[in-house]
């Protein structure tokens, strides 16, 4: 009875240890809410949102797209044609100007939307000034954030340039002069943030792309990021994304092809000599082939040397049928053919040689090859033969490449597969401070809530988190370490009690307390069936009825009194009764 009593004790101490950790895992879930977009309660779960304001920040161009944005941008109505195969295509991808729908930042911030997947997109707005950034600093800055994510499409931006016959907006298109193209770009194995500028040739007057040579990679998704170009009159360059720098260097060093060209060229009117010699070495004309070198005599020979061992078994095959083979019962010899075992190596060969012996070939330490005379240095050699060198007629040199063309408007001329990629808070000017300062009261305002919000959206596994401090949550401390002990003592019991001593001192603790609590009840329960077995053993020493007697106990003493042959005891109880009754 105790053994039995102390292993009910023990699993229920254990079971109570297992109760208490999932009642905590399902109060965990009943308390979380996940913050998913698109979910009845996403308004009612998402954390407190500042509202948006409009900035004070002065700029030669800043667009928040606060209020009458399409008085300020236009969509395009060209068509683009593709010169790899003649197709044209259409700027049908539709815009808009709304508030996410993903993880918003703030509430009334709304931002210009390419609402279409699958579309080529454009649109394009005039600067109130003309910038000019002649012997100063340029800043370029603006979110993006693609909704749905980003797997092929791009999200840079394009800085027009001004012209004296004014920007057809409605015909903007990826033929339409532009002074910098900046922004991410993602598809295939491309995966960076673009930073091109048109550069005139001073000499000729044709514009020339230059192209970062080592762009950085772009990041894009859900949450806003924010990308930032900076170039200084010192003519370097430096790329920020979220306020981090990405890539920096050399507008006269780091692009391709590069802003000056050679001072000199080859000259194209010289051609090499037709007694020019380029060869550097030559076989030596005097070498002779020695006479007793066999260019027939072969790579490998027999093994003359080499005897049959003497426990070779040249009787017995290297293989065998297999004699554990047994023909399948299925087998159909009209339609399978004879059935034949399969072969296994012959048990006899494994230290001993079967079959029949043949002699080992070995190198031939007479071969030699075929025979060629000797390299030796060309006397006619000249070297490797190149142009002349000439000046470049085409030579320039421009030390101020950030001069850039004038810049009259901004646009975005895209191709995306995804839908819902989101511009905001578009800053084109001079002071770093201010584009810092719009990042502090916009871009950092949202970016923190959008994380939180991911962050709820996309909690973390509780095996990755571990369980919190006991000053935090008192009852997930020890349920979290419950939990460990418990996943412990599944594989190593053991292991599970040396490596968390502390959670084995609460288990004894409990399984002690359990323990006394249940022996006292066992006790008090054994306890009381002899105390009354006792008492109704005294009290029946008498025929006495008692009202606790039913009436078959009566009845019984009844026919007692008429003298039962069966026991003579009965009679002896009966007598004294009836000496009572009269």
């Amino acid at each position: 009875m105790t053994r039995i009593s102390l292993g009910l004790v023990t699993l229920l101490a254990l079971s109570s240890a297992v109760s208490i950790v999932s009642a905590h895992e399902g109060h965990d879930h009943a308390q979380q809410k996940f913050n998913i977009p698109g979910d009845e309660d996403y308004s009612t779960s998402a954390p407190d949102l500042q509202d948006f304001k409009v900035t004070s920040i002065k700029a030669p161009f800043l667009e928040q797209f606060a209020d009458n944005w399409s008085a300020r941008w236009t969509a395009s109505e060209a068509t683009k044609e593709t010169t790899a195969e003649g197709e044209v295509f259409s700027y049908v991808g539709q815009w808009n100007v709304e508030e996410p729908t993903v993880y918003p930042g703030m509430k009334g911030d709304k931002g210009l939307v390419a609402k279409s997947p699958a579309a080529h997109h454009a649109i394009s707005a005039s600067l109130p000034e003309v910038v000019d950034n002649k012997d100063n600093t340029l800043v370029v800055q603006y979110e993006v954030k693609a909704q749905t994510g980003l797997e092929c499409g791009g999200a840079y931006m394009k800085l027009l340039t001004d012209s004296p016959e004014g920007i057809k907006f409605k015909e903007f298109s990826n033929e339409t002069p532009y002074t910098i193209m900046f922004g991410p770009d993602k598809c295939g194995g491309t995966n960076k943030v673009h930073f091109i500028f048109r550069h005139k040739n001073p000499v000729t007057g044709i514009y020339e792309e230059k192209h970062l040579q080592s762009a950085p990679l772009a990041k894009l998704g859900a949450l806003t990021n924010l990308y930032t170009l900076i170039v200084k009159p010192d003519q370097t360059y430096e790329i920020k994304i979220n306020g981090d720098s990405a890539s920096s260097g050399s507008l006269l060093e780091d692009f391709q092809p590069p802003v000056n060209p050679a001072k000199e060229i080859d000259d194209p009117t010289d051609s090499k000599p037709a007694n020019w010699v380029e060869v550097a070495q030559i076989p030596d004309p005097k070498a002779a082939k020695p006479e007793d070198w066999d260019e027939d005599a072969p790579v490998r020979i027999l093994d003359e040397k080499a005897t049959k061992p003497n426990d070779w078994l040249e009787d017995e095959l290297a293989e065998i049928p297999d004699p554990d083979a047994v023909k399948p019962e299925d087998w159909d010899d009209e339609e399978d053919g004879d059935w034949v075992p399969v072969s296994v190596p012959n048990p006899k060969c494994e230290s001993n040689g079967c079959g029949k012996w043949v002699r080992p070939y070995i190198s031939n330490p007479a071969y030699k090859g075929k025979w060629s005379a000797p390299m030796i240095d060309n006397p006619e050699y000249k070297g490797v033969w190149a142009p002349r060198k000439i000046t470049n007629p085409g030579f320039f040199e421009d030390l101020h490449p950030s001069n850039f063309e004038k810049i009259g408007a901004v646009g975005f001329e895209i191709w995306t597969m995804q839908k819902d990629i989101l511009f905001d808070n578009i800053y084109i000017g001079h002071s770093v401070a201010d584009a810092e300062a719009l990042a502090a009261e916009s871009w950092e305002i949202k970016h923190a809530a959008e994380k939180k919000q991911e962050e709820l959206a996309n909690p973390k596994p509780k095996s990755l988190e571990g369980p919190p401090s006991f000053k935090e949550d008192p009852v997930g401390f020890l349920v979290g370490h419950l939990r460990e002990f418990i996943e412990l003592a599944r594989e190593d019991p053991m292991n599970a009690i040396h490596s968390r001593p502390m959670v084995s001192a609460v288990l004894a603790a409990i399984i002690g307390v359990t323990l006394g609590l249940g022996l006292i009840l066992v006790g008090l329960l054994t306890a009381a069936p002899r105390t009354g077995a006792r008492a109704a053993s005294k009290a029946k020493k008498t025929d006495e009825v008692t009202a606790d007697d039913d009436d078959k106990e009566v009845k019984s003493k009844a026919k007692g009194k008429s003298g039962s042959k069966d026991e003579p005891a009965l009679r002896k109880r009966t007598t004294v009764v009836e000496e009572t009754d009269e």
